[in-house]
């Protein structure tokens, strides 16, 4: 590792793949409460936490460069589950894990993580429509939350 690289500001964004963008809408707002910043047929994007991005494309629609007038976006799409991680304090986990239980998601596996100079963090997986599998995790899993 070289410590000549300039420093990172954060992760911006993070994409999702799914294959019916009605049906990923309907999980993404109805579910997880979260509210669109731009749509439209190829790909959402979601605002989360202030400083970061759920981007949902549609499976398939970015297979090919995508040409806009302040210049172009390079091909890219996921196959398979793909995993992403959504920051939630302790406090607010139950009333997540409630909402889920209300929708009809399955919580799919539950980890307590040992304490990592503070208090343990705990995850709860699930998964989308599309089977991307989604996990809510409390502060503590990582020195950064």
């Amino acid at each position: 590792m070289t410590d000549d690289a300039p420093p990172l500001a954060g992760l911006l964004e993070t994409a999702l793949y799914a294959d019916d963008m009605a049906r990923a809408r309907g999980f993404y707002e109805g579910v997880l409460g979260l509210a669109p910043m731009f749509a439209d047929e190829r790909l959402t994007a979601y605002p989360v936490g202030g400083r970061s991005a759920l981007l949902v494309f549609l499976r398939g629609s970015t297979t090919a460069t995508v040409h806009l007038p302040g210049g172009t976006i390079p091909p890219h799409d996921g196959i398979g589950g793909v995993h992403a991680a959504l920051a939630v304090t302790a406090e607010a986990l139950p009333a997540w894990e409630a909402r889920l239980a209300a929708h009809g998601i399955a919580v799919e596996g539950r980890t307590r993580w040992p304490p990592k100079g503070g208090a343990s963090s705990e995850s709860v997986y699930f998964r989308d429509p599309d089977g991307n599998l989604l996990e809510l995790a409390t502060p503590g899993l990582w020195p950064v939350w």
